[in-house]
């Protein structure tokens, strides 16, 4: 048992007493069963992937099962692995990109490598890249979090500024431009949460960075890309261009009600802010900053998941021919969950689809999807390792101080102590 496992192991007891609240339904032969998390997202779009599968292969069924959380997933599937049970377990379970590695490598054996089944080189790298292990593709890719800079565009032609003044800038350039639109038009830049380091990671990623090093070691007190993120995070506050907010209603009301001018994050917030019909044509997208550091890039990710296979799956030779047909496959269905879900998937070839060249009227008639595609292809590929929701707390510990002016060495070695003692 590694470290990891064993970790593991002592949430136990805490798992199983979570588990009984949860439906536990072994799919009947012929029938493929999901786990899912979002009914609307990515429950629906893995329906309408099975019943392409279905209108060819009669034969073989879905059954979705969207009515847990992503939390209650993750504990629902580590409890039977750590118990050595398969039974109940789904044929495909989705697991977000950032904890693919704590699976692969607590659970050796328990999914199934795909990749002498299915061509990986069809989907973004980075992606792949997020669950291989040993030379070894353990997912197919779904849902993309390639990023972008939302932004009002009214607020931003008040200022004086256009959207070209936007185009493949720094965050530094970017308070400077925020710094005006405060001045000329009154609103904040935009908001940020203390208990969110999203943005960080964004930044990090632009560079090619995380928080480890290729052996899975702390990558953290000499870290140029965490060091130049986190100085940047402080220059948004000292330069009093940001809302404060806690928690999700906040965060998203800041900028769906126009009291702040941008919002940087993953493209799967469009569906947030076009849920506010009145505001179409008063917003815009460009590429994300990067950071002004050699290698830094317009272009990152925040969040993302992937379809695995378990390895206890009685119908393997479907379930990884499904996966290989329609995700890997069919470039129509990448243009109908675009349109029908705002999903924009991992699959390459998908770019050159008419959906993807439409332009869209609430961002001003903009051709959105086709930018966010040409993004994705531009992400750099990291290692997410296994602890990094750890670090994650040890960053948001130093955040408080960061943005009073504190020391940033002395913050990443506080980070490294305390995501050293974490990982032990």
């Amino acid at each position: 048992m590694n470290r990891i496992a064993s970790r593991w192991h002592q949430k136990l007891a805490v798992a199983l007493a979570g588990i009984s609240l949860l439906t536990v339904a072994a799919a009947s032969a012929g029938e493929i069963s999901v786990w899912v998390w979002d009914k609307a997202f990515n429950g629906d779009t893995m329906r309408e992937a099975g019943a392409l599968y279905t209108a060819e292969h009669p034969d073989v069924t879905f059954n979705v099962d969207d009515t847990a959380s992503q939390d209650d997933i993750r504990a629902k599937l580590q409890t039977q692995l750590l118990a050595g049970s398969t039974e109940g377990l789904p044929d495909i379970v989705l697991i977000q990109d950032d904890i693919a590695q704590k699976y692969l490598q607590s659970f050796p054996g328990a999914f199934e490598p795909l990749s002498d089944s299915i061509d990986m080189s069809v989907f973004a790298p980075y992606k792949v890249a997020a669950a291989t292990l040993d030379g070894k593709s353990y997912s197919v890719p779904f849902d993309s979090g390639v990023t972008g800079l939302f932004y009002r565009s009214d607020y931003l032609e008040e200022a004086g500024f256009t959207a070209a003044d936007l185009d493949n800038i720094t965050w530094d350039r970017l308070v400077e431009i925020g710094t005006e639109i405060k001045a000329k038009t009154g609103h904040l830049l935009l908001d940020l949460d203390l208990n969110d380091t999203g943005l960080i990671r964004m930044m990090m990623q632009s560079a090619g960075q995380w928080y480890f090093n290729a052996d899975g070691s702390l990558n953290i007190v000499d870290n140029a890309a965490l060091k130049k993120a986190l100085e940047t995070y402080a220059k948004f506050y000292q330069a009093d261009l940001v809302k404060p907010v806690s928690g999700w209603a906040e965060y998203t009301g800041a900028f769906t009600s126009g009291e702040v001018a941008m919002v940087p994050v993953g493209v799967w917030i469009t569906a947030t802010i076009k849920a506010n019909a009145d505001q179409s044509g008063m917003w815009g997208v460009a590429p994300t900053p990067r950071m002004d550091l050699e290698g830094s890039v317009n272009a990152s990710n925040q969040g993302g998941s992937s379809w695995f296979v378990l390895s206890s799956s009685d119908n393997k030779e479907e379930t990884i021919d499904f996966l290989n047909t329609v995700w890997a496959g069919n470039s129509q269905f990448y243009q109908d969950i675009l349109i029908k879900r705002g999903a924009v998937g991992s699959l390459l070839a998908a770019r050159e689809g008419d959906a993807f060249k439409a332009s869209d009227d609430f961002f001003g008639g903009a051709p959105v999807w086709q930018n966010f595609s040409d993004w994705l292809g531009q992400i750099p590929s990291v290692d997410y390792g296994t602890f990094t929701a750890e670090v994650d707390a040890a960053v948001q510990a130093q955040l408080p101080t960061i943005i009073e002016g504190g020391d940033i060495d002395a913050a990443l070695r506080a980070i490294n102590d305390q995501a050293t003692q974490q990982m032990q």
